[in-house]
């Protein structure tokens, strides 16, 4: 057998993707916020494209405005900056921190005086994002007045608090780092822990209660002694052995039991950096009469046009180059086809949301429980698309709704088969468990087992694991906790 090196012909077919497909993909399952990102993006790197103010023409029917007749403006020839002599310090204003700092906070300001200085420093100046549990604790540090070494294991004790405000490192810890004694690290803690906000920088919930009690001068209260004796009695309700154990009457005990409610478990939440992300609908279904209106949200996408400046050199700029030319032409495809991606996503979502609403009328007339199973497969054969295009679509977006603000993926739902025949959707089972126990008697509160019974009775075949795990989805606690005491 020889080895040799030969041309040969050979015809295959394969499947490509273009740019121009791959970029119509992408919008398809973009967010409005990353849409708008994305969208931004292309319009600074594409000079064809050009975003339509409200004050033009086209704003109204920007949706099929892929040129503009208006000219670009030419643009002033810009400030040239001056240079700064370094050697001559006297041309460079002195900031004067101190003074400053002391009078930035003018709580007597009024717009009637003097104006203040272009360079003066205020109040934006020194804000640079949200308070923490750390920077509210060591604000109030600074204005206490410690020796170098305490303040450095004040300093230590604080970095070493949890979200939750609790200490997460031991006395030994402490000294072992900052190398003081115990002495010194008992009283960083205890500084500390005398700070707002009230039982911060203890070990666990318990230390923490007690040391809301103690600022509040109840030390010695029953309320102090449930929580140090019966803590775990108090989480399971159980308030007449509680009663029985401290030898107290139950109205006593249930009164100690309501302060011990006002307390924060957990003194750090409140100074938490969670960001809170507010849901701006995609779609909004409206009820007019007896039909659904379906209204796409445009608000906040930029709405996009065509250079017309660009599209005559196109046709006919004689002093225009050849691979100026292409280079346009290029970046003009580009702009139609972004433009075109775009409404072809916005007819797209149209579509699926009008499925939807085929499929779950009676979800839109009546509420959650009446949710009906549904899969991709169903819209997609519903609209002529293929199911992993449903799945871009449906993938964060949100839809406002008259029973409120839903995910699309909320209505896709699987089947709990009934003894009838007919299915139901796993939410709509949910939502009959949240209201069962929603409507149970306190004293007598409805067991797992008891809601599996119930749900049989209805034709509904649901297992006892089965609700346990949607009850607990569901965020419902069990029935040892939801159990009223009796009195």
């Amino acid at each position: 057998m020889s080895l040799a090196l030969k041309q040969q012909l050979k015809l295959t077919q394969q499947l490509l993707m273009t740019p121009q497909l791959q970029q119509a993909i992408k919008l398809l399952q973009l967010s409005r916020l990353e849409l708008a990102d994305t969208i931004r993006q292309e319009i600074e790197q594409n000079p064809l494209l050009e975003e339509i103010s409200p004050g033009d023409s086209d704003y109204e029917n920007s949706e099929n405005s892929l040129s503009a007749t208006e000219e670009i403006p030419d643009m002033p020839e810009p400030e040239r900056t001056g240079e700064v002599n370094m050697d001559d310090v006297s041309s460079m204003q002195e900031i004067n921190w101190e003074d400053d700092y002391a009078n930035y906070y003018d709580a007597g300001f009024s717009f009637t005086k003097e104006a203040p200085e272009q360079n003066r420093l205020t109040q934006i100046d020194f804000l640079t994002k949200e308070t923490n549990l750390q920077s509210h604790l060591q604000w109030q540090l600074a204005h206490t007045e410690l020796s170098d070494e305490l303040e450095e294991t004040c300093l230590f004790v604080i970095g070493n608090l949890n979200p939750n405000g609790f200490l997460e490192v031991s006395v030994e810890d402490i000294t072992r780092e900052i190398g003081c004694d115990q002495e010194t690290a008992d009283l960083a803690i205890a500084i500390i822990q005398e700070m707002d906000p009230p039982g911060v920088a203890a070990t666990n919930v318990q230390e923490s209660l007690l040391l809301q009690l103690k600022r509040l001068g109840l030390e010695k209260s029953l309320a102090a002694e449930i929580i140090k004796d019966h803590l775990h009695s108090l989480e399971l309700k159980n308030y007449g052995d509680i009663a029985k154990a401290v030898k107290r009457p139950i109205k006593e005990v249930l009164a100690a039991i309501e302060i011990i409610t006002r307390l924060n478990p957990f003194p750090g939440e409140q100074y938490s950096e969670r960001d809170v992300h507010y849901i701006i609908p995609d779609v909004f279904v409206h009820k007019v009469g007896d039909e659904y209106l379906i209204v796409l949200n445009d608000e906040g996408l930029p709405r996009l046009k065509v250079s017309s400046a660009y599209e005559e050199i196109v046709a006919g700029d004689a002093n225009a180059s050849a691979e100026t030319k292409a280079y346009i032409k290029e970046k003009l495809r580009d702009a139609m086809w972004l433009i075109k991606s775009m409404q072809q996503r916005q007819r797209t979502i149209y579509k699926v949301v009008d499925s939807l609403l085929r499929f779950q009328k009676d979800f839109f007339e009546k509420g959650v429980q009446y949710l009906k199973p549904l899969v991709l497969r169903d819209v997609a054969e519903d609209i002529g698309m293929h199911e992993s295009t449903v799945s871009r679509v449906t993938n964060n977006k949100y839809m406002h709704t008259p029973q409120g603000i839903f995910e699309l993926k909320y209505f896709f739902s699987t089947a709990i088969p009934q003894q009838d025949g007919e299915a139901l959707a796993a939410e709509s089972i949910r939502q009959r468990i949240k209201i069962m126990i929603k409507n149970e008697n306190p004293e007598k509160p409805l067991t797992d087992n008891a809601i599996s019974k119930i749900l049989t009775q209805e034709n509904i075949k649901v297992a006892r694991r089965t609700v346990a795990k949607y009850r607990e989805q569901l965020g419902i606690l069990p029935v040892k906790h939801r159990r009223k005491p009796k009195l």
